[in-house]
């Protein structure tokens, strides 16, 4: 099985985002990817300072996540579409689960929230297990991947293969000058990547924005913590790469005793 992570820039709109995912996908497809990740909050854009987006309505988002839907079904691709959605009344940072047919499947959202987000988003409440085409995956948004590793082990007891990471570290005014995934003097964050992999033993497969200062690369880290694959820093694109599900067990998740922690 192939799965892709995308590496968009910063949409410019919420129609921007829409064209990149499209151009993404097509490219994912093209290289035969059964599935393809976009970074955290998508649609429209994660709102950090320097880039200012503007906020839409649901009727706005509900059409946009529409518009991916048939983008989906077109290039015969799942997509996993993080964007801001309304629920039941909530304002959320969620990850959509479109199928290659343009099915939507349902969101997980991001309930562990940065403290820098809780003026932003509400936090969600439930976490949630996919399948399709026979690849069982969770999904951890971002700052819970990082720095809740429960997040990411509640899909791997359950059957998680996968799980997919859609995160927001990207800059185009500051921060560090990566050249070698994974490198000692690099910020944690790819480290702890490659933990929720090892320690889980399944995929981790982690979608970031293509920004002049990056602070991680979108990834495919196997259960032994090798990088499978990843994207040059600050180059827009696609990672595609072969998975062997036989490899992504979850051995040591599966033998995670929880009564000794109570």
């Amino acid at each position: 099985m192939k799965i892709a992570v995308a590496s968009p820039s910063y949409p410019s709109s919420l129609e921007d985002s829409i064209e990149q995912v499209k151009k993404l996908a097509k490219e994912a497809a093209d290289q035969l990817a059964g599935i393809i990740c976009f970074p955290e909050s998508y649609l429209p854009g994660y709102p950090a300072p320097e880039y200012h987006p503007k906020k839409y309505t649901a009727e706005q988002l509900q059409l946009a996540l529409d518009q991916v839907s048939e983008i989906a079904a077109a290039c015969k691709i799942a997509i996993i579409l993080p964007m801001d959605w309304y629920d039941d009344g909530q304002f959320l940072n969620v990850a959509h689960v479109i199928s290659s047919k343009g099915e939507q499947l349902g969101f997980q959202s991001k309930n562990q929230l940065d403290p820098s987000e809780d003026a932003i988003w509400e936090a969600g409440t439930e976490r949630k297990l996919f399948e399709l085409n026979g690849l069982k995956f969770g999904i951890t948004i971002c700052h819970e991947g990082f720095r809740y590793p429960e997040a990411t082990r509640w899909a791997a007891v359950r059957g998680a293969q996968v799980v997919f990471h859609p995160h927001f570290g990207a800059s185009e005014t500051q921060g560090p000058s990566l050249k070698e995934w994974g490198h000692k003097d690099n910020p944690y964050y790819e480290k702890a990547q490659m933990l929720r992999a090892m320690e889980n033993t399944i995929y981790l497969a982690t979608s970031n924005y293509a920004s002049r200062f990056p602070e991680s690369a979108s990834a495919i880290i196997a259960p032994d913590g090798f990088c499978v694959a990843y994207q040059p820093y600050r180059l827009p694109g696609v990672t595609v790469a072969e998975i062997d599900l036989a490899m992504a067990t979850g051995l040591l998740a599966k033998r995670f005793n929880p009564d000794l922690y109570l």
